[in-house]
């Protein structure tokens, strides 16, 4: 590789890595950012999970050094950022406030409620009858309403928070996306100030309660924590809901060994979630040169993690590129490693299981109703997903 490769690249298929990172070297590279500047790029599996949980790289947006992938987030670097923006001991005490709420003995409560859901949006979805555009209809309402019940969030409220996230991760500037970070923590201190006359049931209410109340975090943090919540709670489990479809659509083979075998559900989850991605592009920034892989990541450089890239290391994955349901693909960085991996991780499988799972019983007959090279995904500077997936049945 004479150049560095740039980062981040549209996929020219929506469950492959960019064909412009097929130059990319194991287990460390360089790629240029929109700025031109140049980091390191680790693609590497056993490097990356064991620099993930490396205290000697940061996740403080604020440092001078930190990579900024977008003109976007760029705009916003020095806005306070909870759980994904801090290190330890900051990260440690928010993650605690929250992690009995997303629990595996938690989510399992939440199972029925769950299938309650996705029943529910599968029966409005027969009744208007085929086709339908399974994004708007099923997989962005389905982790929507689940975090909005957990959180306390008034689900009415649905189209102006889900409008203001797609500005804040996909906007056109950064000034669009600032001004939607400001809508949504407007929104978000404005329902905790209404809760705290009038308390209703859910992790909100139970943080302004345990925490706000006795001074364990302000307003502004506790709002910046809901935001993170609220967003990552519902856009991510949405793309890997409309992506997964999509991706079992074009895999017949697997689709009918799924089919005849549910058991393989947990494992086919597990499997999507390596194969597919999408959030591709955890970031860093080095504290202290780093010896690693026979390179030295110098302090203040900037790291970014290329999950798309690790999770086809095909010395960790043999034949990387298929899908396998028997593979143990446990191990992959989907969710991140370390003190920073996915809180809301046991929730996401959850609800991906019981969404794909009855998606694919209630309706055998489901198949693209449009050819697979016209349907629309995400660009690259951002979560990936579909944009629209139009699908019929019957």
């Amino acid at each position: 590789m004479t150049e560095p490769v740039t980062f981040p690249q549209d996929r020219t298929c929506p469950y492959h890595p960019p064909t412009g990172y097929d130059p990319l070297s194991r287990p460390l590279s360089r790629i240029t950012l929109y700025d031109g500047r140049e980091v390191w790029v680790v693609t590497g599996h056993t490097e990356a999970r064991e620099l993930l949980v490396d205290q000697r790289l940061s996740s403080r947006r604020d440092h001078p050094g930190f990579p900024m992938t977008t003109a976007r987030f760029a705009g916003i670097r020095d806005r306070r950022t909870a759980l994904l923006g801090v290190d330890d001991p900051e990260h440690n005490t928010q993650r605690r406030m929250l992690i009995p709420s997303f629990t595996l003995k938690r989510t399992a409560s939440l199972r029925p409620q769950i299938q309650a859901t996705v029943d529910h949006l599968l029966d409005t979805m027969e009744a208007q009858g085929p086709p339908a555009e399974l994004v708007s209809a099923f997989a962005l309402p389905v982790p929507s309403m689940v975090i909005c019940a957990l959180l306390g969030v008034p689900y009415t409220d649905h189209d102006f928070f889900e409008a203001q996230s797609r500005r804040l991760l996909r906007g056109p500037s950064a000034a669009d996306a600032e001004d939607a970070r400001d809508q949504l923590e407007g929104y978000l201190g404005e329902l905790i100030d209404r809760k705290e006359k009038d308390p209703g049931e859910g992790l909100l209410d139970e943080l302004i309660h345990d925490q706000l109340r006795e001074g364990r975090v302000d307003r502004d943090e506790l709002a910046t924590l809901a935001l993170v919540l609220l967003v990552a709670g519902h856009e991510t489990t949405a793309n890997m809901i409309s992506l997964g479809t999509y991706t079992l659509l074009r895999h017949p083979e697997q689709l009918t060994e799924l089919r005849a075998d549910p058991t393989l559900m947990p494992t086919a989850v597990e499997e999507l979630l390596r194969f597919l991605s999408i959030a591709d592009g955890l970031l860093r920034v080095a504290t202290e040169d780093i010896e690693i892989a026979g390179t030295t990541i110098r302090a203040d450089e900037g790291v970014v993690f290329s999950t798309s890239v690790i999770n086809r290391d095909d010395g960790m994955f043999p034949e990387p590129d298929s899908l396998d349901w028997h593979r143990p693909a446990r191990h992959h960085v989907a969710f991140g490693f370390g003190i920073h991996q996915c809180l809301g991780q046991n929730l996401a499988r959850a609800e991906m299981e019981i969404a794909l799972h009855t998606l694919f019983s209630r309706l055998p007959g489901l198949r693209l109703a449009a050819p697979a090279d016209d349907i629309p995904f995400k660009p690259g500077d951002t979560i990936q997903g579909m944009l629209e997936l139009p699908v019929t049945w019957g």
